[in-house]
């Protein structure tokens, strides 16, 4: 049976701030609503759009979060523990730089702070069972990807066991939210040990292939990495569960490839920009989705180097809206077809 994706949605983690209409989940998605998205992705580490403890204790508190969105013309499509799910497994080299993903509390200590993001994943599991949600958005964290360059050359066993640990800290995680009826679709991207579908199929082996396991798919980080993404679709389709919407382009030269010389992101090869900006093939996208029968959300996750976010926010709507299809219910040339005839097409075939 055919189905259509919904949309268009928006992620709301690029725009919450301190400064109205984008710092309470009642303002930022009238502001939403009004510029033509009918759901909003919600990061459950920011306390201005959802108290996550709350909302996986009581049933009461989301169906007035869900309420409050739609008297603004909105529902919530995800939650989002993009920043706890990249804690459950962090290279000591990143310990500084990640710390501020987490409370003061778990600050400068490791283990406590995989404790606290492990039992974040597990709030998010029941919190979002309490809305209805049937999915789930994050980030698998990172504990090979220091490694990712072959040089100096890596010791024998260091990828199998960095993504045996990764399956080893997730799986209960995968389990809970099994247990909660949620799959969980990891954005795969550079920085994370799951960034393509080769990692991507290392960890799903390492969780024995669970089925809460799947793809937050962003054909932005394919470009960059200069993956055939559409491609990536017809392979993954079964295990994709969400979709970001988010443009990208590539211009290698003389003095810089994908890696991009440590350059600043405006000047980067390789760099994210405003939907329609970019080089991705969002017709060949929206028609291999559609092709496979996705029926989740599109939602933009808007990062640009250049645009004002509010002009991408405004753009983004009408972009997602004009490339959503609506699956047809019967075959195009169906007027010239005639009644199935078993004696007929025997017949034809020369076989009577």
């Amino acid at each position: 049976m055919a189905t259509d994706i919904k949309g268009p949605g928006i992620f709301l983690a690029q725009f919450a701030c301190d400064a109205a209409p984008f710092n309470s989940f009642e303002a930022i998605t009238k502001w939403a609503g009004k510029l033509g998205y009918k759901g909003v992705q919600v990061p459950t580490w920011d306390g201005r759009m959802i108290d996550l403890k709350k909302a996986a204790e009581s049933k009461t508190y989301c169906d007035e979060l869900k309420g409050i969105a739609k008297q603004n013309g909105v529902e919530i499509t995800e939650l989002s523990t993009h920043l706890q799910g990249h804690l459950v497994a962090i290279h000591p080299a990143y310990d500084e730089a990640v710390d501020a993903f987490a409370p003061p509390q778990v600050h400068g200590n490791p283990k406590a702070r995989q404790a606290w993001a492990c039992e974040q994943v597990k709030l998010a599991a029941k919190a979002s069972k309490n809305m209805g949600l049937k999915t789930h958005v994050s980030f698998s964290g990172a504990l090979a990807w220091p490694f990712l360059y072959p040089w100096p050359p890596r010791a024998p066993g260091v990828v199998e066991e960095a993504f045996k640990e990764l399956g080893k800290r997730w799986t209960p995680l995968l389990d809970a939210m099994k247990d909660n009826g949620v799959k969980v679709g990891f954005e795969l991207h550079p920085g994370e040990d799951t960034f393509d579908g080769a990692t991507f199929e290392m960890f799903l082996a390492e969780t024995g292939n669970h089925e809460s396991c799947g793809i937050n798919y962003d054909p932005s980080h394919f470009l960059l990495q200069q993956m055939d993404y559409v491609e990536f679709i017809h392979i993954y389709h079964e295990r994709i569960f969400a979709f970001h919407v988010k443009d990208a382009e590539f211009n290698p030269n003389g003095r810089q490839g994908v890696y991009s010389g440590f350059q600043n992101w405006t000047n980067r090869a390789g760099r994210f920009r405003s939907l329609g900006d970019g080089q991705v093939d969002f017709s060949a996208i929206f028609s291999a989705l559609a092709q496979h029968n996705y029926d989740s959300w599109a939602v933009l996750e808007w990062e640009c180097c250049l645009k004002d976010a509010a002009q991408g926010a405004k753009e983004g709507a009408p972009f997602i809206e004009s490339h959503i299809i609506k699956t047809t219910a019967k075959a195009f040339d169906d007027f010239a077809a005639g009644n199935k005839d078993t004696g007929k097409a025997r017949r034809m075939l020369g076989l009577e």
